[in-house]
């Protein structure tokens, strides 16, 4: 519940009251016995913002927030850790956004062909590896036999048919460096494979 409170401290503020619950069968995603609440204060100028999550959380805002401070402090402890607040793009074309922590172990850019395909690993703060492969866009022109037209294709002589397809991008997620092996180049597997052997956080007794 979000309720105006006035000003403290020649602030203008709003009192914002988290009702918390504790649940009571672990298979349930929902709260159903109560324990102490929490206040907490919100500027007016962040009113809005608190509102409009309360609605996005069907009225559970103490979900919610719960669910940004777990974000926020695995993210945090993440970058003291030394990884990276990662976000790719995944799908056809522009697609999604996709979050994750982790720390880049190989990279790898493969432009033998037409569509160049741009490989790159990350290994997460649990051990997980994730995979993301980004196909650059494809066009092609053929003619009626279905071959290349060629530079007749570029100049629109004879019967040219024209294709082209959109960037491309996917992502997985796998548990162990060896599930890798035949989803990249042998060259970028030998980097990630290398990487982990190597540990994340060294002690030197000095």
């Amino acid at each position: 519940m979000i309720r105006r409170c006035g000003q403290v401290a020649g602030l203008t503020h709003a009192a914002l009251y988290v009702y918390s619950y504790a649940a009571t069968h672990p298979q349930l995603e929902r709260y159903d016995a109560a324990v102490p609440n929490k206040t907490i204060y919100v500027s007016d100028g962040d009113l809005k913002v608190y509102q409009r999550a309360q609605e996005l959380a069907g009225g559970n805002l103490s979900a919610a927030i719960a669910n940004a401070l777990r974000r926020y402090v695995d993210v945090q402890e993440g970058l003291k850790e030394g990884f990276d607040d990662v976000v790719v793009r995944v799908g056809v074309g522009s697609g999604r956004k996709v979050r994750f922590t982790g720390i880049l172990v190989g990279e790898w850019l493969d432009s033998r062909t037409k569509r160049a395909e741009h490989y790159r690993v990350w290994r997460g703060r649990r051990g997980k590896y994730v995979l993301h492969v980004e196909r650059q866009p494809d066009y092609w022109m053929v003619d009626a036999e279905g071959k290349d037209a060629g530079w007749r294709g570029h100049l629109g002589i004879g019967d040219v048919r024209y294709g082209s397809a959109p960037k491309e991008s996917s992502i997985e997620v796998v548990a162990t460096v060896d599930e890798l092996r035949d989803k990249v180049p042998p060259e970028l597997f030998d980097m990630v494979e290398r990487a982990a052997r190597q540990p994340t956080v060294e002690e030197l007794d000095i």
